[in-house]
């Protein structure tokens, strides 16, 4: 087990599920201590045999309670939450500028192509178009990569004839979203979660998010740990962005394995990413004005 309190990127309130920040500061030690005979109920390694990170899940559980009863490590600890979160803030307000740059880049590209100003309501409408196929290429993208990745160990029926795809239950599959910023959940935080219910077996983050709700697909390793996931609700609420949890219901020709990295999850609307769609933009700015000078 590691020595409490030497990992700085630890947030124990979380481990023990409990809210972070200014609320987490306010509990009380009853409090806390609730939180941790009910998590170690829930994820005691009896409770989840095929689970390899079981023991280590819970010994992570026991030294962030032990950290937290410690009353001058718990108050350097919060100071150092607050210190982070006005970072975070400042972090946040950078992003919000960048965003924009983004926005008008792209207005300024269509704006160049077509020659004159598009109508709001025809702007709306092909919008909600676009993120709408956003969304079914998206879920298209996570099937098709799974099917790829199984079709090579697909088996034979008795008779020798190949079998057409892997049935797989959609109950295995939980719709995630959340409220109250698009990027505050990252994948390696939502396995965090979800794995006291089980195995997680894939975690996708949808790659073009609206400013203010996230969402993503949970893959669980069974249907069992899915409907497990389903039925402790109760467990999101407790976070100080609540997650909101619902099941796939139909089943269907879905593939086993994920080929998606974890970087094809994550948006690119900072950074290298940024960089780049800003010259590409500029690139497709100066195409245009070429155009309408040579017409």
């Amino acid at each position: 087990m590691a020595v409490v309190g030497q990992e700085e990127d630890v947030d124990h309130y979380e481990v023990l599920c409990l809210p972070s920040g200014e609320e987490g500061a306010a509990l009380s030690l009853e409090q806390i201590e609730k939180a941790y005979r009910t998590q170690s109920r829930l994820r005691h390694p009896d409770k989840r045999p095929d689970d390899p990170s079981a023991t280590a899940d819970f010994q992570r559980l026991a030294s962030s309670y032990k950290f937290l009863r410690d009353e001058s490590l718990r108050r350097k600890f919060d100071a150092r939450l607050r210190g982070r979160r006005e970072a975070a803030a400042r972090a946040a307000a950078s992003g919000v500028k960048r965003r924009k740059a983004v926005s008008d880049l792209e207005e300024r590209e269509r704006a160049a192509t077509a020659g004159q100003a598009v109508d709001a309501a025809e702007a709306a409408k092909r919008e909600d178009k676009r993120k709408a196929a956003d969304v079914k290429r998206e879920l298209d993208e996570f099937f098709a990569a799974k099917q790829s990745s199984a079709s090579g160990a697909a088996s034979t029926s008795a008779h020798g004839a190949p079998q057409d795809g892997v049935k797989t239950d959609k109950s295995k599959i939980l719709k995630v979203s959340w409220e109250g910023g698009a990027d505050y959940y990252t994948a390696a935080k939502l396995e965090e979660i979800f794995k006291q219910f089980g195995k997680v077996e894939d975690i996708v983050i949808k790659t073009r998010k609206s400013r203010s709700r996230g969402s993503a697909l949970v893959v669980m390793a069974s249907k069992e740990t899915a409907q497990s996931a389903l039925e402790n609700h109760s467990v999101y609420n407790v976070f100080p962005v609540p997650l909101i949890v619902a099941p796939m219901q139909e089943s269907g020709s879905v593939p086993a394995r994920s080929t998606l990295t974890p970087e094809a999850r994550k948006s690119n609307a900072g950074g290298t990413g940024f960089s780049d769609l800003e010259s590409s933009v500029f690139r497709k700015l100066q195409e245009a004005q070429k155009r309408k000078q040579s017409g």
